[in-house]
């Protein structure tokens, strides 16, 4: 863990209990005078540094030593905008994206995407909480949702498709926005309002699922 979001860091001295008392003491076995480092949500570019002062079995206090703005995230960055497929799938790599660095994901109900799949959003952030501890990410990744392709496309019209075509991704290649499609692809309609797009392919001759294609681009073009 390389810190620990909490409200009130930064205060001093700053109390913990509940979850994070018992993370800290009793998962993690941290121990008085010990070092441990928080940021807040609200201004997550800002790093605390405090030293473990007191234990009660229930309840910590740490003192403030030191603070300062460190932020740690990408030098690029991507965002990628994803026809809404099953949310099981999306949390198996949102740790990695957040790891890799991905900026922000736009979650699109395309014409194929299943709509029985709700974006839940909230449960996103909260898996992102703990994979930005662990990676020392600070600026938090964004999230939203469209209705339709064409609501997304109006918005972002610099948007680079992932499809079958010629052309084929390279390092060398800038890409800021990134549409991927849901199982099944884009439906005809869809097609023929992309067509205005660049487009481009991953050099692979294998059909990868949606969250593949996801990571392989993050990774290409952040890493």
């Amino acid at each position: 863990m390389q810190f620990l979001f909490n409200t009130d860091a930064g205060k001093s001295p700053l109390k913990l209990k509940g979850e994070d008392y018992k993370y800290l003491f009793k998962v993690r076995r941290h121990d008085i005078n010990d070092i441990l480092y928080f940021r807040s949500k609200s201004q997550s570019e800002s790093l605390y540094q405090y030293k473990v002062d007191s234990l009660d079995g229930r309840s910590a206090i740490l003192e403030l030593i030191s603070s300062e703005i460190k932020e740690l995230k990408s030098e690029i960055d991507l965002h990628i905008a994803w026809c809404v497929i099953d949310p099981k799938s999306v949390e198996k790599v949102l740790p990695s994206l957040n790891e890799i660095g991905v900026t922000k994901i736009s979650f699109i109900y395309c014409e194929r995407s299943q709509k029985n799949f709700k974006t839940d959003i909230q449960r996103y952030e909260r898996v992102l909480e703990t994979s930005s501890q662990q990676c020392g990410r600070s600026r938090q990744m964004i999230f939203e949702t469209f209705k339709t392709l064409d609501a997304f496309l109006q918005q972002n019209p610099e948007t680079i498709v992932l499809d079958f075509c010629d052309e084929v991704l390279g390092c060398e290649n800038e890409v800021k926005t990134v549409l991927i499609g849901c199982e099944g692809g884009f439906s005809i309609e869809e097609k023929a309002k992309l067509e205005n797009f660049k487009r481009f392919r991953l050099d692979t001759p294998m059909i990868l699922r949606s969250e593949s294609a996801a990571m392989a681009i993050a990774s290409k073009i952040l890493i």
